[in-house]
């Protein structure tokens, strides 16, 4: 991993492929980073032998990115210019761009508020949840804040406290940025996303919410499920890598 500074921040990056190849931007989840979200997984490997060139961050408050303790500091929007900074900083002017559950909202406030660096959209993970909301997480923020994870009993919130356990995450810092990295789409916004968009969601992911509602919202989605895989299982999964692939080639950077 590399680092580059922005927003006070020194932000862990990831830059692999050949230079002159078409770029694909991956924005990782909650509670996860580059090496969970896509490098274990296989991404990394699938898109650079696909012939990409592959660009992913750790998040600010995530991997082995700089942390905060404030909520105000993990807003999508500042997100967002954190990956529109390392596009910056790489000199790239545009990419694909990926994202999984928070990293799929993360692209969308990067298209709508950067649209001329987001060349196509694969928003994995989460479908309309990113309007409609993904329910309660406050006992999320309970869970991570626990000194004991035997106490948590909350399904999904010990399902992210394991995570980020597991994944050996500053729990204070992913607290802190439960509190303001859900904030929602409307309607209209998705509307105005107008690059070509593929919504990926498991057939058992009781997170994300329908991928196809999400796509109809698009001028230019189409939608794509992920059969008998739940939110944590879908990032890996040989049918999304291999519809991914079709999308991108489907949406070469050289001739939009």
């Amino acid at each position: 991993m590399q680092f580059f500074s922005h927003d006070h921040f020194e932000i862990a990056y990831l830059d692999e492929g050949p230079t002159d190849a078409e770029p694909v931007l991956l924005i990782h989840g909650f509670a996860s980073n580059v090496r969970v979200n896509w490098i274990s997984p296989g991404w990394v490997k699938t898109l650079t032998e696909a012939g990409y060139r592959v660009v992913a961050f750790d998040h600010r408050g995530h991997g082995q990115s700089s942390k905060s303790y404030e909520p105000a500091d993990y807003t999508p929007s500042a997100m967002a210019s954190d990956a529109a900074a390392l596009l910056d900083h790489l000199e790239i002017p545009a990419a694909h761009v990926m994202g999984y559950s928070m990293g799929a909202r993360v692209g969308a406030f990067m298209a709508l508020e950067y649209p001329q660096r987001v060349h196509s959209l694969i928003f994995g993970g989460l479908g309309i949840g990113m309007v409609d909301g993904v329910g309660d997480w406050d006992p999320i923020a309970d869970a991570l804040r626990a000194p004991d994870p035997a106490s948590v009993t909350h399904p999904r919130g010990k399902m992210f406290r394991t995570f980020a356990d597991q994944t050996k995450s500053d729990r204070s810092a992913l607290a802190a940025c439960i509190t303001t990295s859900r904030e929602l789409l409307s309607r209209s916004d998705m509307h105005r996303i107008d690059q070509p968009a593929l919504v990926a969601v498991g057939t058992r992911d009781d997170v994300g919410g329908s991928a196809s509602e999400l796509a109809a919202l698009m001028p230019h989605a189409e939608s794509f499920d992920i059969e008998g895989r739940d939110h944590m299982l879908s990032v890996g999964d040989r049918t999304f890598k291999k519809r991914a692939l079709e999308f991108l080639a489907d949406h070469p950077i050289n001739t939009r």
